[in-house]
Formats: C-alpha cells, structure tokens, sequence
C-alpha cells in the first residue's frame, strides 16, 4: 500500500528481477505486466532507423503509458532493455539453439546493453531514464558454451544476450564499464533519486 498522501506505485513489468529490485530497496509496487506487441514495435522502429537506445525508451514509455492510462493517479514505471552489439539489435533467444548462436556472435566483442525506465501518470511521461552499460565478452570454447547452456538455459533464456551477471554468466566476461543494476534491467539508483526529489518516497 502507498504511503498516506503518496502517489501508489505501478511496475508495468513481470520481471521478478526488477520487482526484487524495488521491493529490495523498500518499495512495494503493484506488478501489472503491460502487454504490447514488443517484436512488431521494435521492428517498426528499426524499419525507421532507431537505435538501440531510442528503442529501449520508447518500449519502456508504450508500456508505462499502457497501464497509466488505466490506473490514472499511480505512477507507472515502463522498463525496456535492449543490446546493441556493433549495431546489430539483439532479442531474447527463441530457443537453446538460438542463444548459442547469439552467444558466438557476442564472443570477443564488446557489446551495449540500453536499460530504459520511464514513469507516466494519467498517460503523460513525467520521466525517463536510459542507462547505458559497455560489455566485453571473452572468447569462449564451444564446449565451455554448450555446458554453460545446460547448466543455465532454465534461468537464461529469458535474458537479452543469455546471461545473467549474478549467476554463472559473470564467467563470460573480461571488462564491464557501467553501473550493475542498468546490466540487471532497472536503472535504480537514478530512479529512486527521483522519487525522492519529488517527495513520492520517504528519503
């Protein structure tokens, strides 16, 4: 339940990282997962030349404007996250197959992980956030690859570039420039920083 006098607070996400993330900091949104065609909108951008960044932020405002237009006095947060190696935007794996080729492909590159949120009310964005993390992954054996699969497709194969730094994927990596809850989905730390400003948290 929301403070007395304080806005209620919306995650329009199922992700139960960024759900922990909130609720870890002391917050207890409602979680109400907005549902858009993620793969048409993101395709119509690209055909318009948007980039990653300007891909995450406008997916994380179409679903935090989804369900503010439902629920007009909360304040809704959209997330987005997309990656973005050497220009090529890379989706979540269809399958096991998929995330080794999207696995290969990342290997001994350095790649762009876009962390958008953006809040709305009543429909009207009233901020908006894109954190941007670089990645380098190290080369990696295919039989190290195929047993990292096995071990982690469970837990992975919901992660834009199938992995996931608090568990085993932190293994794939040989430089990380960047803040650690953008790699997670959720730029937290600016976030909260604005809740407070504006009174919608106790600080």
């Amino acid at each position: 339940m929301p403070e007395t006098g304080r806005p209620k607070i919306v995650l329009a996400s199922g992700s139960e990282i960024r759900a922990g993330l909130l609720a870890a900091a002391g917050l207890a949104p409602d979680i109400r997962p907005a549902r858009v065609d993620e793969d048409a909108i993101r395709a119509a951008l690209e055909a318009d030349g948007a980039g990653g960044r300007d891909l995450a932020d406008a997916l994380a405002e179409m679903k935090a404007r989804k369900i503010s237009e439902k629920d007009p006095t909360a304040l809704v947060i959209g997330c987005d996250q997309i990656l973005d190696c050497e220009g090529r935007i890379f989706a979540k794996p269809a399958d096991i197959d998929e995330a080794r080729d999207h696995l290969r492909a990342l290997a001994g590159r350095t790649h762009r992980l876009y962390s958008a949120a953006v809040v709305c009310q009543a429909g009207t964005p009233l901020w908006r956030h894109v954190g941007t993390v670089r990645l380098t992954m190290r080369d990696i054996s295919d039989a190290y690859l195929d047993a990292y699969l096995h071990r982690n497709w469970d837990s992975v194969r919901h992660s834009v570039g199938c992995y996931k730094l608090e568990e085993e994927g932190v293994r794939l990596f040989s430089r990380i420039e960047g803040d650690y809850f953008t790699v997670l989905g959720l730029p937290l730390i600016e976030l909260l920083t604005w809740l407070g400003i504006r009174g919608d948290i106790a600080t």
